[in-house]
């Protein structure tokens, strides 16, 4: 709830403080008060959201002193619009606003608002709906519950009004009616609604899965899936033949899968979607991903590198030449930070060329190239063609063959700054892998200059502060946005001389972390001791770090591969006898020196004491 600004029209000198106005109608105490006054300094928050977020007084509370102290009427709870005034203002409009339709006539629209104060929002309607707006207050709470159960109930009426339709479309082919119907208003209304609320929700993808059932309906937010609703099975193929409409598709073919794209306005600004169909058993299952720019990040500080991290990766991008990988699974942000890293090249004295399937967010100074396989232009081949364009700069998408990461090492090996992705569990594999893909040793050790493994972790709530107690409507679940999880690579004379005699993984790891990389757990933990996130979210996302450590047997608490014990209880992991050969805790003797072990000393006073 908003502290009314004193520039307002509607705030006078000779009206009552909002704080003084709750002090005498609720149980808040003028301790509460100046504490929440001093948190409020140097802030740009207002006095009754961090009251309200202590507990120390009910939205509802907040809403009546707001009320008293503007003279506006009080909107009461539970709020109940009328379903014409709901129709006066699109849904995508009153979620961004914040604001409730109550009730409408022929020349005005009474809105419920958080914040009656927030002139701009009640222009937006003015200009949107051609009424006068008159303002009635409501907490903030009240308002989004009203937003979800009314707009939600106008998709329900559109559903059934769909079901009956098509009930009644009869006559022509089934192309015909598919189209007919798929072009009709309700159609129209129910998937830009279903696209809208994958906006509002701030999704990164959209799911639409075909089943008995009925149509599951699913939104990928912060890396998790969660449904949010099942429609009925028999509005599956008008769905899906609308979708492709607008995505350049063919709604008769449905037997293979189709990729297509279209713009859609997205809270008041047009955002590229990309659509892929897959035929199932029970239909095809549509995936629309949601290419919004904006959370595209500005630069490497965004992403969550630790300050040692950036510092490598920067000493990286300056020397100008070689490859700089970015690994990790699917949905772990490694296009995010390539993107990151563009930013920070210099793009107006240098040729910087992007190879990408597809070109998902456009950056300026920078030529884009979009790949199409039908069209012969592949990964290879664009990156051949780019070589002979004198660039500085190239990014590849992604590495998925031999042909293009031996192109890719021979241009960072002539002098070029190559950044691509490879799917990997962390950095010190990616250079196994690379081998394993048959590029040449040699390639591999003189090419790669450094290498970023990340993951996604889910960050705290930033209102609420992921608190259970507290009814947040920023969040869900106490976690809003993601940040990422860490481990640099930066390749040094050992690590070349190690791959190109083929060195193991475990030996590329262990001279990696000699030269300064840190593992991902540990960086997991340096985000949540900076309380950006939880253990249990860190525990969630980097469970199986390889390398990281080994549970001990006695304790159960973490010990660094290299150890030979447990550095919280002492239970030895393991035993090296002095001729150099690994024991197993069980021998009683060494196999290449017959030493006794350490471990089971002989209780007769024999056995070898040396070879």
């Amino acid at each position: 709830m908003s502290e009314p600004a004193t520039s307002s029209a509607h705030a006078r000198s000779d009206r009552p403080l909002l704080g003084s106005l709750l002090l005498h109608a609720t149980r808040l105490t003028r301790e509460w008060l100046q504490e929440g006054l001093r948190e409020q300094e140097g802030s740009d928050r207002r006095i009754g959201e961090i009251l309200v977020e202590r507990g120390w007084v009910l939205p509802a509370e907040v809403a009546a002193a707001l009320a008293e102290q503007l003279s506006l009427p009080l909107s009461p709870e539970p709020l109940q619009p009328q379903t014409q005034a709901l129709r006066l203002l699109p849904e995508e409009l009153a979620r961004r606003l914040r604001v409730v339709p109550i009730r409408s006539s022929r020349r005005t629209l009474t809105l419920a608002m958080a914040d009656p104060l927030d002139l701009s929002a009640a222009e937006d309607v003015r200009f949107r709906t051609g009424r006068r707006v008159d303002v009635e207050v409501a907490s903030e709470a009240a308002v989004l519950r009203c937003l979800e159960t009314s707009y939600g109930n106008e998709l329900e009426r559109l559903v059934a009004d769909l079901e009956v339709g098509l009930g009644d479309s009869q006559g022509g082919s089934d192309r015909d009616v598919l189209e007919r119907v798929a072009a009709a208003a309700p159609v129209v209304q129910l998937v830009d609604g279903l696209l809208s609320e994958a906006g509002d929700a701030e999704a990164s993808d959209l799911h639409l899965e075909p089943s008995s059932a009925g149509l599951r309906v699913r939104l990928r937010v912060d890396g998790l899936l969660r449904t949010v609703r099942t429609l009925p099975p028999r509005l599956q193929p008008v769905i899906v033949s609308r979708l492709k409409i607008m995505a350049g598709m063919d709604i008769a073919v449905r037997r293979r899968p189709q990729d297509g794209g279209f713009r859609f306005p997205l809270q008041d600004r047009p955002v590229a979607l990309r659509v892929s169909t897959l035929p199932s058993e029970a239909g095809e299952k549509v995936v629309v991903r949601i290419l919004e720019p904006d959370r595209a990040p500005g630069s490497l500080e965004d992403v969550g590198l630790s300050a040692p991290d950036l510092t490598r990766v920067r000493r990286v991008l300056a020397a100008g030449q070689g490859v700089l990988l970015a690994t990790g699974p699917t949905g772990s942000g490694k296009s995010s930070t390539l993107q990151a890293v563009l930013r920070e090249v210099d793009r107006i004295r240098l040729n910087v060329t992007t190879l990408e399937d597809p070109v998902e967010y456009p950056v300026e100074g920078v030529t884009q190239v979009q790949m199409d396989s039908r069209a012969g232009l592949t990964f290879p081949a664009a990156l051949r063609a780019v070589l002979r364009q004198d660039p500085d700069v190239v990014m590849v998408g992604e590495i998925r063959d031999v042909e293009t990461a031996e192109i890719a090492m021979a241009a960072a090996v002539t002098g070029h700054l190559v950044l691509s992705t490879l799917h990997t569990t962390d950095a010190p594999s990616a250079l196994t892998r690379l081998l394993h893909m048959g590029v040449p040793a040699y390639l591999v050790a003189a090419g790669v200059a450094g290498i970023v493994a990340q993951r996604l972790v889910r960050t705290l709530c930033a209102r609420c502060g992921g608190d259970p107690r507290v009814r947040c409507p920023h969040c869900k679940d106490g976690y809003r946005g993601r940040t990422g999880v860490f481990q640099v690579l930066v390749m040094t004379d050992a690590l070349r001389e190690a791959v190109v005699q083929g060195a193991s993984t475990p030996v590329l790891r262990r001279l990696a972390r000699e030269a300064g990389m840190g593992f991902l757990a540990d960086d997991a933990r340096r985000q949540v001791a900076e309380g950006r996130t939880t253990p249990h979210e860190a525990s969630r996302v980097v469970q199986g770090d390889p390398g990281a450590a080994i549970p001990c047997a006695g304790c159960g608490g973490e010990v660094p591969p290299e150890a030979l014990g447990c550095p919280w209880c002492g239970r030895a992991q393991r035993q090296e006898c002095p001729c150099g050969r690994r024991l197993e805790l069980t021998w009683r003797f060494c196999p290449g020196c017959l030493r006794r072990c350490g471990l089971h000393p002989d209780p007769h006073g024999e056995g070898r004491d040396g070879p």
